[in-house]
């Protein structure tokens, strides 16, 4: 897909003097990093992106954006694969990637979302290869991903997810591949809509929540399609219930072939690209279209977080904060 903004060397380096100047480690005090961010003078041109940005998914014109040359810290450090979120706190000393994400977010009416049991409970997440999750379905795998939604089992999901490239291999082709809801729900029929609108489904919870969180085991009984165009979903995973009627089956079946027919919007992270998509009104894959050197390629990392639709949707949860953190889950 063509980026939706590519900023400028000026704008670039304006934004990432701007972002390095906030003191917080957003790893060790959060709410001190996000009070600094808050206050930090936007400049207008990345108002005016933002904009734009929550325009186009009120309108109903997008829920997926990509821009290109954002401000990336300078120093990228090196991740091992055994534990590369341990290394990110070791040697990860500046936190540009963390603030641009964080001030995107604000600019967008978003507020971020984390939760307790996950990444002790960090905001800025990771997309990277852990050794032991070679070759499984999980973000923290070397693999490919089929299309899901991010935490798909969680009574908590992201409403957006963005991704900021910060290693990416030029040699190796990876593309994270995205399908509307919409796009979906004009693949079906309406009863097969009605069908998958009733709680006829569940959901395991992936390898690493599992490890994270030994009460994540299976998701409660829930329907696939949800609100106008919300899929819950992830291929090859989510089931049919045993005790479901046989309609239930049949719009399974319907699901998988709309997944298969549906327009796709495709884009190869590149270092500096920010993509930004709804979580919940849409599908996501990882596709590994060509891989030339597979330990280079574990390399990849790009930082994550998950945001709220607007601050009443963060409202709706008041009262499950840890610690009474807005936005940080307890699970």
């Amino acid at each position: 897909m063509q980026p939706f903004y590519e900023f400028s060397g000026a704008e670039r380096a304006e934004l990432a003097g701007l972002l390095g100047s906030v003191r917080a480690n957003p790893y060790d005090d959060y709410p001190s990093f996000a009070a600094e961010v808050a206050a930090l003078p936007a400049p207008a041109y990345f108002r005016e992106v933002c904009a734009r940005i929550r325009a186009e998914r009120e309108s109903g014109v997008s829920d997926v954006h990509a821009l290109r040359d954002c401000p990336i810290d300078e120093v990228v450090p090196e991740l091992g694969d055994e534990d590369p979120i341990g290394d990110k706190y070791a040697r990860k000393r500046t936190f540009v990637g963390e603030a641009f994400l964080a001030l995107f977010a604000g600019l967008c009416g978003t507020p971020l979302m984390a939760y307790g049991s996950r990444n002790n409970g960090d905001f800025f997440t990771d997309v990277v290869a852990i050794s032991r999750y070679s070759g499984q379905q999980t973000g923290f795998s070397d693999s490919e991903l089929v299309f899901h939604n991010d935490r798909t089992a969680h009574w908590a999901r992201a409403d957006f997810i963005s991704l900021l490239g910060m290693r990416c291999p030029e040699e190796e082709v990876i593309y994270t591949t995205f399908v509307s809801g919409a796009s979906l729900l004009a693949e079906l029929a309406v009863q097969e809509q009605e069908t998958l609108r009733k709680p006829y489904f569940h959901t395991p919870f992936d390898v690493y929540s599992r490890d994270t969180n030994t009460r994540q085991t299976v998701s409660e009984d829930h329907p696939i399609l949800e609100n106008g165009h919300s899929f819950r979903y992830v291929d090859t995973v989510t089931t049919v219930l045993p005790e479901a009627p046989p309609e239930a089956k049949d719009a399974l079946i319907s699901m998988k072939n709309a997944l298969v027919r549906a327009g796709k919007q495709r884009h190869r992270l590149s270092r500096g690209d920010l993509l930004v998509f709804a979580n919940q009104d849409g599908l996501h894959s990882r596709d590994r279209i060509e891989i030339v050197d597979r330990e280079r390629a574990r390399t990849r990392w790009l930082l994550k977080t998950y945001a709220f639709r607007d601050p009443e949707a963060l409202e709706r949860l008041e009262g499950r904060w840890l610690n009474g953190v807005p936005g940080l889950v307890a699970d």
